[in-house]
């Protein structure tokens, strides 16, 4: 069959989180990413689903969220999961990030090195694994950063990299090449479980570029503060199916595409059970809002609307953390 199109790198990462506000308040005030879609769950209605970016809110930026409640217990990282999510930070920043951390009361560790690049390890109220990884921002860089709460030369810049754990990495990593990436080194690490070292695939894009897999045989659960799934960007719709295809080849059965309405999206479990979502560029955010607007209002799509009043009864009363309310209060 033809080579597909190769994925640029990450589109987003869906993660499940418990209390809506506390993961609000974390992921727009401390971390300062912008809220750019506040909706629900698809496919659970009762539920929000956040999404925070960059200030436009452009692929390879956006974390997003299933806030399922203090009754969904609590996850644990695992073999067959994405076991950390990386975000790109401008070079010495993580001085200022360190101070944002004790001063918010963040668990935080201490720098490591990895593959050349110095990292940092955190987690969010839920426990959910995060790094921040300092990076040469470059002048022509396409991410567009948020700066109510950090200022422009600490603020996130996209994803840096996802790193799975797997029992077997070899189905993987034999995946990730049919899907565009290459390998980029192997480095050994007293951090990661196993002693099998940990292995880097690159795409060819700036954001969220980088796949890191780890041979990890414990297990893991899916609750609040686990990833719920990783997407990978495939632009046109044209580029998603000739990879849906291909990974079909492989003796996967990636979905038929589903309208998400800010994107189109094929889903599909790889070989060790961790979801993989294919994702179109396309409409965007702002499709429904103006750029200046997002995430000011709770976004229905599609026949949702039709049941607004029921669905806003089903959800708790959540407030975005504003700078000006902050400063207010001081």
């Amino acid at each position: 069959m033809t080579n597909p199109t190769p994925t640029p790198g990450i589109h987003h990462v869906t993660c499940i989180a418990s209390d809506p506000q506390r993961n609000l308040d974390f992921w727009v005030e401390t971390l300062g990413l912008r809220l750019v879609k506040r909706s629900i769950n698809q496919d659970d209605p009762s539920t929000y689903h956040f999404f925070f970016a960059d200030a436009e809110g452009n692929p390879g930026t956006s974390m997003t969220f299933f806030p399922w409640g203090a009754d969904v217990p609590r996850g644990k990282v695992g073999s067959g999961q994405v076991s950390r999510t990386a975000f790109r930070v401008p070079e010495g920043s993580l001085d200022y990030w360190e101070d944002r951390f004790e001063e918010y009361g963040v668990d935080y560790d201490d720098r490591i090195e990895r593959f050349g690049e110095t990292v940092l390890p955190l987690r969010d109220p839920d426990g959910l694994p995060i790094e921040l990884v300092e990076v040469e921002v470059p002048a022509d860089d396409p991410t567009v950063p948020w700066t109510e709460f950090v200022p422009e030369d600490a603020a996130i810049r996209g994803f840096h990299s996802v790193t799975l754990w797997l029992a077997d990495p070899d189905p993987t990593e034999d995946l990730l090449r049919t899907m565009g990436f290459e390998e980029a080194g192997t480095e050994a690490s007293e951090h990661d479980p196993g002693d099998g070292g940990r292995t880097r695939f690159a795409a060819s894009g700036p954001v969220g570029q980088y796949v890191d897999v780890v041979s990890a045989i414990e297990g893991g659960r899916q609750g609040h503060g686990t990833v719920h799934h990783v997407a990978f960007q495939t632009p046109t719709d044209a580029d998603q199916e000739s990879m849906r295809r291909a990974v079909a080849s492989k003796g996967l059965r990636p979905t038929q595409q589903i309208d998400r309405h800010w994107f189109r999206s094929v889903y599909f479990r790889e070989f060790a059970g961790v979801l993989f979502e294919l994702a179109t560029n396309g409409p965007g955010y702002d499709s429904d809002e103006p750029l200046d607007d997002l995430g000011g209002r709770l976004v229905l799509p599609g026949t949702f609307e039709d049941r607004r009043e029921e669905i806003e009864a089903d959800l708790v009363d959540v407030t975005i953390p504003r700078a000006e309310t902050a400063e207010a209060d001081d």
